[in-house]
């Protein structure tokens, strides 16, 4: 199965680079956000309401394409600390690699036909409410990136990993995919900065509009 195209090196190095007005922002511990209390409750009963949905995606996908239900993935959390992401498989094995520079597009031929229905309403992410539950991940957060391209972040980019990352964050309410990385990581470094319950709560509520629009989930999208 092809994959995309990667980007050059050159090409890599000006989609991470930061703006020449890039705002220096604090290095003190951030601000709270909801509780770690409300996470749990939500994750859980989050779990609970979607066990139905998840049990049907997982028959869907094994039926589908040949390959184990629940996708796993190195990302990056808080203070740097890898973990492993849990999604719902979407994409025909063996089309994994997908690192610094490669782009998924609307029409990516390793997306199977069962995954576009899954990405299209973010089902492949309710596995994440399992890594909130670990307290790998919060509700609301920046995104978890993979290593190779927390490796091209600057000091001051690496301000994002102060927090635990996120199903949804404040990047993802502006956006999401739409935007270049550079755009995404210093939104996601005003989120760091301004981060608040209220602004957690915001961020929620605007994410329920995003999931039923589908704006935004693939590059250029």
């Amino acid at each position: 199965m092809s994959s995309p195209n990667p980007l050059t090196a050159e090409e890599i190095r000006r989609a991470f680079a930061e703006p020449a007005d890039a705002e220096d922002f604090s290095t003190a511990p951030p601000r709270a956000g909801l509780s770690r209390s409300i996470d749990c409750l939500l994750a859980a009963a989050g779990l609970l309401l979607a066990a139905p949905l998840l049990v049907v995606a997982s028959v869907a996908i094994r039926l589908g394409s040949p390959g184990p239900v629940v996708y796993r993935q190195t990302r990056v959390g808080r203070d740097e600390t890898p973990f492993s992401l849990l999604k719902l498989r979407t994409m025909r094995l063996g089309s994994d690699p997908i690192g610094v520079g490669t782009a998924i597009g609307e029409d990516d031929p390793r997306i199977t036909p069962i995954g576009r229905v899954l990405r299209r309403f973010s089902i492949d992410e309710l596995p994440n409410l399992v890594n909130v539950l670990r307290s790998e991940m919060a509700i609301v957060g920046p995104r978890p990136t993979i290593p190779s391209q927390v490796e091209l972040f600057s000091d001051r980019q690496r301000r994002r990993h102060a927090v635990r990352p996120g199903m949804t964050g404040w990047a993802q309410t502006n956006g999401r995919v739409g935007l270049g990385w550079g755009e995404r990581i210093e939104l996601d470094l005003w989120y760091v900065e301004h981060r608040s319950p209220a602004l957690d709560l915001k961020i929620l509520a605007r994410s329920v509009g995003l999931v039923a629009s589908g704006r935004g989930l693939y590059t250029g999208g």
